[in-house]
């Protein structure tokens, strides 16, 4: 009996945590997605999924260009954004969804050449917009990705 009461939970925790995984993520302000902080390819990859409209493909690209850029980089999801960082170096970018832009933060950005456009209330960090019709320069966002993964990152 004991051991049937055991497969009956075992089962239903399986249930439960395949409905967790298959059920959308819930948007907050601006249309960020809500996933739970976790290290890895797969709670980013599911960040982007859960991006509304054009924001998807602004995610999608991003991630194909950080990845490009800086073989072997490690993702992780805090704070509701993804983080790109390097092993030992820390995370030197994050992306986060707004209502009318997707904000790209690179924590040493002041350090970056040329610096990127918009300034923080952190003397080092600096933003770059994404908006709807905005045409990405490849060429310009990927020289800024490889500089900020070859500085030291922010340690969290």
């Amino acid at each position: 009996m004991a051991q049937t009461t055991s497969k009956k939970s075992a089962q239903v925790a399986k249930k439960v945590a395949a409905k967790q995984v298959d059920a959308k993520p819930t948007l907050r302000a601006g249309g960020n997605p809500q996933i739970a902080k976790a290290n890895g390819d797969a709670p980013v990859q599911a960040y982007i999924a859960a991006m509304p409209g054009w924001k998807h493909d602004v995610g999608r690209r991003l991630d194909a260009l950080i990845v490009r850029t800086v073989p072997g980089v490690r993702k992780a999801i805090k704070w509701n954004s993804p983080l790109y960082g390097v092993e030992g170096r820390g995370w030197f970018l994050g992306i986060h969804c707004f209502t009318k832009y997707v904000k790209v933060a690179f924590f040493r950005g002041a350090a970056l050449r040329p610096v990127p456009p918009v300034e923080s209330k952190d003397k080092d960090t600096r933003y770059f917009h994404i908006h709807e019709d905005d045409q990405l320069n490849e060429e310009l966002v990927a020289g800024w990705i490889r500089q900020a993964s070859e500085l030291p990152g922010w340690v969290s």
